[in-house]
């Protein structure tokens, strides 16, 4: 299952003593960890365990008051929000954040804009070059609904679709900013069991046909367990456990912090 990445070298993201706090709560506490180029790393822990503050501290939505984050090796704590996606850091959210009167098209399309910085200007006053920008769009755009398998849904309404069809399509328009790095927020969460066993295999196929290296947030340990190259575990802020998924599995920590918790998630 190992993507066969070397533990050596620059990782791809790298995560030094991180602390957040909100007012008198700490939120994370002193969080370490990388992620390495073409593996899938999940983080998972309890509700509560700080595991959405650390997302939308990679994203920029939150500020760390300690601790450096750094890709590629350039520290981020400075880096403007409107610059991540930029950069090549992909998002999709635990709630969707689709245009619901957009088609999927459309949808997927408004992802590309990222790698084309100049596109509403270059549309705005039609400069050189935007025929060639909007026709490179286009064909990444199809290129992805066609491996996500949305080709029959292309020009329908986002809001029309199924939840499981809409969380193609976020993820779609994700991957439309060519990441080297796809954060996913409890991608299986709301999905049944047939669209479960389907993501598992997507989450591989983006890592290994379209070289995107993937760090997730979930619940489902039967999906992290399956997929994951290495395991994080948060519990009230800290980091508890980090190793294969075997290895996760069997920490005494994480048992009783998170797998204990409920033989369901656990299965």
């Amino acid at each position: 299952m190992h993507s066969g990445v070397p533990e050596s070298g620059q990782p791809l993201l790298s995560i030094s003593g991180v602390t957040v706090r909100f007012g008198g709560i700490v939120a994370l506490d002193g969080v370490s960890f990388d992620v390495h180029r073409g593996e899938i790393c999940a983080l998972i822990g309890p509700n509560g365990a700080g595991k959405s503050t650390l997302f939308n501290c990679l994203s920029r939505l939150y500020v760390c008051d300690s601790g450096t984050i750094a890709w590629n090796g350039q520290a981020l704590n400075q880096l403007p929000r409107h610059r991540m996606a930029g950069l090549g850091i992909g998002r999709t959210f635990q709630n969707l954040a689709l245009f619901k009167t957009m088609t999927v098209r459309e949808n997927v399309l408004v992802g590309s804009h990222s790698q084309h910085h100049a596109g509403f200007l270059r549309n705005a006053f039609r400069l050189p070059g935007v025929a060639q920008v909007e026709a490179l769009a286009a064909a990444k755009a199809d290129e992805l609904i066609e491996f996500l398998g949305l080709q029959a849904e292309a020009h329908r309404v986002v809001g029309d679709l199924p939840f499981g069809t809409q969380k193609r399509v976020e993820l779609a328009r994700a991957l439309a900013s060519q990441p080297q790095l796809l954060l996913l927020d409890e991608p299986a969460c709301g999905l049944n069991h047939e669209e479960l066993h389907s993501l598992g295999a997507l989450i591989r196929d983006i890592r290994d046909r379209l070289k995107v290296t993937v760090l997730l947030v979930e619940h489902h340990m039967g999906l992290v367990m399956g997929i994951s190259d290495r395991v994080v575990a948060l519990n009230f802020g800290k980091k508890i456990a980090e190793g294969t998924p075997a290895q996760v599995r069997q920490h005494p920590e994480v048992i009783r912090a998170y797998l204990g918790e409920s033989e369901e998630t656990a299965s």
